[in-house]
C-alpha cells in the first residue's frame, strides 16, 4: 500500500548500519492501527545490507540517502522531506506498539493548543525488561528544570506539530550526541511537553554503538547549556536553574578530566565554572 499523498502524519526514522534490527521498527510503524501516515527513513550512509533491506519495502516507505553526516542531520533530513501537519520521530533500534499513532493523534485532535507530547515507555535492555529509576519519570507540562539534569524526553516517544519548529529549530548538527537533550531543553523552556501517560514505545538498549554509550557525553551538554544560556530564551529564574546544572557538571566533567591525566582539558572546564554566576 503506497503511503498517501497528504497525511497526517509524517514519520521520520533515520538510521545508520542498523541491518540487524531495523526490520523490527519499520514493522512496527507499518503495523499502527492508524494509517493517515509517510513512513521517511533517512539513511544516514551505511556500510552494511541496511539499503538492501530498506529496497524491500518498495514504496510503503520514502527512502533518502545521504553521506554520512550523524543523527541531527538525518533527522533534519527527513523533518524537511515530510510533509504532513504532525512529526513522529522513531529510532531504528526501537520500536512502537500498535495503536501509537492513534492515541498520540487523537491527543492532538482534543488539544488544540499542545504542540508536543510524549508517550511512556518500556524500557528493554539486552533483551530484558528492566524498570526505569525515579529520575527517569517523566514529568508532563513545563518540564524544563527537571530536564536539565538529564534528558526526560526521548524522541521515539514524540509527536510534533510542524509549526514546533518554526518556534525552536531544528535539531543541532554540530552535536554528534546529546542533540535530543539539546532541541528539548529549548522546547520545554517555553512550550509544555505534554505526556500520555501510556506505555506505547518500546526502548531498546544496551547495544554498542548507541550514541548513549559514548563516553564524555557531558561535553555536549556542556555545550548544549552554554549554547541555551548565552540565547537569551531564559527567564531569570530559568537560567539561575541552568547556570547551576551548569556548574555542576563541568565541576564532574572537569574532575574526570584530571583523574585521566587531560589537565589542560580539565583547566578549560573550571574556567567555564567561573564565567556563570547567579543573577538576581
Amino acid at each position: 500500500m503506497s503511503p498517501p499523498d497528504h497525511p497526517t502524519v509524517s514519520i521520520v526514522m533515520p538510521t545508520f548500519n542498523r541491518g540487524w534490527l531495523i526490520k523490527d521498527a519499520i514493522d512496527s510503524v507499518l503495523g499502527q492501527t492508524y494509517t493517515d501516515f509517510e513512513l521517511i527513513v533517512v539513511d544516514d550512509g551505511s556500510t552494511d545490507r541496511t539499503r538492501d533491506i530498506l529496497s524491500n519495502y518498495g514504496d510503503r516507505l520514502h527512502l533518502i540517502g545521504q553521506a554520512n553526516r550523524g543523527v541531527s542531520a538525518a533527522r533534519n533530513c527527513g523533518i524537511g522531506a515530510s510533509t504532513g501537519r504532525l512529526i513522529a520521530f522513531l529510532d531504528s533500534d526501537d520500536i512502537w506498539l500498535p495503536n501509537k499513532l492513534a492515541v498520540q493523534v487523537s491527543f492532538f485532535e482534543h488539544n488544540h493548543s499542545a504542540l508536543i507530547c510524549q508517550t511512556d515507555e518500556i524500557w528493554i535492555r539486552n533483551g530484558m525488561r528492566v524498570n526505569p529509576r525515579k529520575r527517569h519519570l517523566k514529568p508532563s507540562g513545563l518540564i524544563f528544570e527537571p530536564s536539565l539534569v538529564l534528558c526526560l524526553v526521548s524522541p521515539s516517544a514524540v509527536m510534533v506539530r510542524r509549526e514546533l519548529f518554526d518556534e525552536v529549530g531544528l535539531f543541532d548538527e554540530e552535536l554528534p550526541a546529546c542533540e535530543d537533550y539539546d532541541l528539548w531543553l529549548r522546547v520545554s523552556c517555553r512550550i509544555p511537553i505534554h505526556l500520555i501517560g501510556m506505555p506505547l514505545t518500546v526502548k531498546r538498549g544496551g547495544h554498542q554503538d548507541q550514541l548513549s554509550r559514548q563516553d564524555s557525553l557531558d561535553k555536549y551538554r556542556i555545550q548544549s547549556l552554554i549554547k541555551l544560556i548565552e540565547s537569551g530564551r531564559l527567564t531569570i529564574s530559568q537560567r539561575n536553574a541552568a547556570v547551576i546544572i551548569l556548574r555542576k557538571k563541568c565541576a564532574v566533567y572537569a574532575n574526570g578530566c584530571l583523574k585521566r591525566g587531560r589537565v589542560k582539558e580539565a583547566i578549560r572546564y573550571t574556567n567555564v565554572i567561573q564565567g556563570y554566576t547567579l543573577v538576581e
